[in-house]
């Protein structure tokens, strides 16, 4: 089974940065594709943005322009860098093989919780 541990979660305030890291138990290069996801109350979790091996990423729209992730295979870590913060990117965070129906549904991990305050 692989362990995803996610960190870097913070209370900031609106127009804030964050940075947040995703360790990976295994050769994140043999996942393929990573991503990162995220859940606020009462809704689903949803794909916030996604990394090929290559490099190639992908945003959801309402991330666009704001957030950029990247990955070091040879760390075996996927990171999201977070910027301009708004409150509705509240929710906790999480990272996982993308898109969702790739994800390891035993690999959820905790994520870590952004809150953003306006």
């Amino acid at each position: 089974q692989v362990q995803l541990v996610e960190s870097g979660g913070d209370s900031v305030q609106a127009g804030g940065s964050l940075r947040l890291s995703c360790a990976a138990s295994g050769n994140i290069f043999s996942f393929g594709t990573m991503g990162w996801y995220r859940q606020a109350p009462g809704r689903q979790r949803e794909l916030v943005a996604s990394i090929s091996n290559g490099g190639t990423a992908n945003y959801a729209d309402f991330v666009k322009g704001r957030f950029t992730i990247s990955r070091d295979n040879a760390k075996n870590t996927v990171y999201l860098q977070m910027g301009s913060l708004k409150p509705e990117d509240t929710a906790v965070y999480y990272c996982n093989r993308a898109p969702a129906y790739r994800a390891w549904s035993e690999s959820w991990g905790q994520g870590t919780r952004v809150t953003v305050s306006s």
